[in-house]
């Protein structure tokens, strides 16, 4: 189940070296790369102090990217590594005008690395803060906020990390650690049944999750002896139906996981908690939140 996963792993630090390295490749161009308006304009000599500063209310992640970049950025310049200072901690609430990060090292370093660095922070903080969002929304209820696989790609380490900093959980990191039977499975072999039988004969050890849509799916995974299930665009009575009548199965077959999916809204998401569900899946963690407007000032 999505709890008894690891919610607490940091980031990669070989995650962050790649993500970085591949955006300065792409702002730089090719070979070491070059920043032709800083490189004319800024003496190598120059050493100067800058901070990384919140614009607005959010919630802050992915605050070690920062350190990773300008030391990258150090190393293709041939430049000393600048220093880094952290005012927060990644998960922290933050207001405007909240130092995040103070830097200081050699001008152009600073100044190169200055938009791969935001726009990775400001990326990860707008998730962690969308998530929040969401986890104040449902505080008090027993429904918890899940992401989902829908992240940009190459960047699911990063936003599924924010998504723990701002207090939701992870499902699955990918299609290798979790089965989920979904519609066009069921087309594909014949059968919920079946769909669960040739998984568990090829990927025994692996958890397995079915979306329902219908009472007679709900009926077919249970004896499948599936306990983990996705009520799918089900309305909030329809839902509410559904978890009443399995939950009364609970004494039997035992407890049964149950996630709400499609059409959840910051609007609806406590009269969804209210139907007794567990989980409640939200694609928009990662694939709408807004960036956090976060911006770099010297001083």
């Amino acid at each position: 189940m999505p709890e008894e996963l690891p919610q607490d792993r940091p980031l990669d630090p070989a995650f962050i070296a790649r993500i970085v390295a591949t955006a300065l490749d792409e702002d730089l161009g090719p070979g070491m790369g070059r920043d032709v308006t800083t490189l004319s304009t800024i003496s190598p000599t120059t050493w100067e102090r800058g901070s990384f500063v919140a614009r607005a209310d959010g919630v802050v992640a992915g605050l070690a990217v920062v350190a990773e970049t300008m030391a990258q950025v150090a190393r293709r310049l041939r430049m000393d590594e600048p220093g880094t200072d952290l005012g927060v901690r990644d998960g922290d609430r933050v207001a405007p005008g909240t130092a995040l990060v103070e830097v200081s090292g050699p001008g152009p370093v600073l100044l190169v690395a200055e938009r791969t660095a935001l726009n990775l922070l400001s990326r990860a903080s707008g998730v962690a803060t969308h998530t929040r969002r969401w986890a104040d929304a449902l505080a008090g209820t027993h429904a918890k906020v899940l992401d989902t696989r829908k992240t940009t790609p190459g960047l699911r380490e990063l936003e599924k990390y924010a998504v723990h900093c701002g207090g939701g959980i992870n499902k699955r990191m990918g299609l290798y650690d979790c089965a989920m039977v979904k519609d066009n499975h069921i087309v594909a072999t014949g059968s919920v049944a079946a769909a669960v039988a040739a998984i568990r004969a090829r990927y025994p050890e692996v958890p397995i999750q079915v979306e329902v849509e219908s009472w007679r799916q709900v009926e077919e995974a249970l004896a499948s002896d599936v306990r983990f299930l996705m009520l799918d665009n089900l309305t909030p009575g329809e839902m509410t139906q559904f978890v009443v009548r399995i939950r009364a199965r609970e004494p039997e077959i035992g407890k049964v996981y149950l996630e709400a999916t499609g059409g959840l809204t910051l609007e609806n998401a406590r009269e969804v908690a209210a139907t007794g569900v567990d989980f409640m899946s939200v694609g928009g963690l990662t694939h709408s939140s807004p960036a956090l407007d976060i911006a770099f000032d010297l001083h």
